[in-house]
Order: C-alpha cells, then structure tokens, then sequence
C-alpha cells in the first residue's frame, strides 16, 4: 500500500472512529464556521436546484438530508460510516444508506437515481476525486446540477504553503475530544477545477460565504454541470 492509499484508508477508518463525536459536535452546533455562515450557504444552495430530489454524498449523521426535508426537498443521504448512517436512521427525516465512494464508482445501481441534484458538503477529502465525480455526474437527470462546498483554499492554506497535498486534522479546536486523527487532501482552486473538468463537469458558478463580522472567506461552493 502506498501513502496515498495508506491515508486514504486513515481518512475512511476516522470517519467510523470519530463518529460519535462528529455526531456530537454537529448536532450541538460546537463548529463555529458552520454557525457563522456554511451551513446556510449549502442549504440556500441546495434550494436553488428547483423541484427533484436530491443526493446528499458523505451525509454524515444527516443533517443536511432532514433540513431539506423540512423544506419540502425530497432527500437521501449516503456515507461510508455505518455508526454515522445509524445515526442518521434514528433521528429520521429523510432515508439514509451505507456506500463507499468505491460503491459509486464501480456499481452504477448504488442509489441510481437518476437525481436533480447531488451535493457533496465538506465530504470530498480525498484524491484523486475524479473517478467519484463522474460516476456522480453519470447519476445526474438532464438538468441536474452537482454542488460542492470546501474549505476556502485560501485561509485553510495556513502557514503551509500554497499546494494540494495530504496532511493531517487533528480536531484539537473541537470542544469534544476526537478518537482519531483524519488525514484529509488540501486542494488549490486550481486542483478543484482539474479534477472536475477531468470528471466531464464544468463550473458554472462559484460561491464564497463569508464570516458576517471580518469578512474573511469560510467555505467555497462550487455548483456544477454536465459539461
């Protein structure tokens, strides 16, 4: 197994072993970047897409499927980590499955859809991204759009300097204690729009919330096409 697979194996297995804590700290509203802007900038989104159904790729334990529900979006949320999947399904509101983004790539019957629009919010990590984003685009109905929403490039740079490359979350800024570290891939503007030009998509607009006191960028939203 090489590095990359090596963290990309990491980035999965964190996913199960921190579930109960993310579930925690999304549930209790502990993530200041998600209160200040992020969460409502991928649910207003998610609103643009028009009437159809939704897919919500790396769901978590569901709060983005049960918020669209309450809006009247018909959604279904996936995710690798069965704890989180559990989760979700005892809280409700929307329906929830277990798939890895290798489910997606390989078996086109894996929530088939076809779905108007898919949304993948803080939940593509990895690399390469490419294979999962066209077998997403593959699920897409004529007019569907695929959104994405990631950190900025720009502040989650850092110190480190300005290229994608792995490196390593430790959720010491959380006020839960995680069980593990996650490895997760930094992406430049430039990687981003790479990997989905390569998957047969093409960006049609970007978004860029903003914190409502300094301004500062907290997130990127990119809404995509069929290219």
């Amino acid at each position: 197994m090489n590095p990359a697979e090596e963290s990309d194996r990491k980035l999965v297995d964190s996913w199960t072993e921190n579930a109960e804590a993310w579930t925690q700290v999304v549930r209790d509203q502990l993530i200041p970047s998600r209160r200040d802007g992020t969460d409502a900038a991928i649910v207003m989104a998610c609103l643009t897409l028009g009437a159809g159904p939704v897919l919500d790729v790396g769901c978590g334990e569901g709060w983005l499927v049960r918020e669209l529900g309450l809006r009247g979006v018909p959604a279904t949320g996936v995710d690798v980590s069965a704890p989180l999947i559990t989760r979700a399904q005892e809280r409700g509101g929307g329906a929830f499955a277990v798939a890895t983004y290798e489910d997606l790539e390989r078996d086109a019957n894996v929530v088939a859809g076809p779905w108007h629009g898919i949304v993948c919010n803080f939940s593509l990590l990895s690399d390469p991204l490419h294979p999962l984003l066209r077998a997403l685009r593959s699920r897409l109905d004529a007019n569907g759009r695929l959104l994405i929403q990631t950190v900025h490039p720009w502040t989650a740079k850092g110190d480190a300097p300005y290229r994608s490359a792995w490196r390593t979350e430790s959720f010491d800024a959380f006020a839960v204690p995680f069980p593990s570290p996650m490895p997760w891939y930094y992406r430049t503007l430039a990687s981003w729009l790479e990997e989905i030009a390569v998957a047969g998509l093409r960006v049609e607009r970007i978004d860029e919330p903003v914190h409502p006191t300094t301004g500062s960028p907290l997130s990127l939203v990119l809404h995509c096409r069929t290219a």
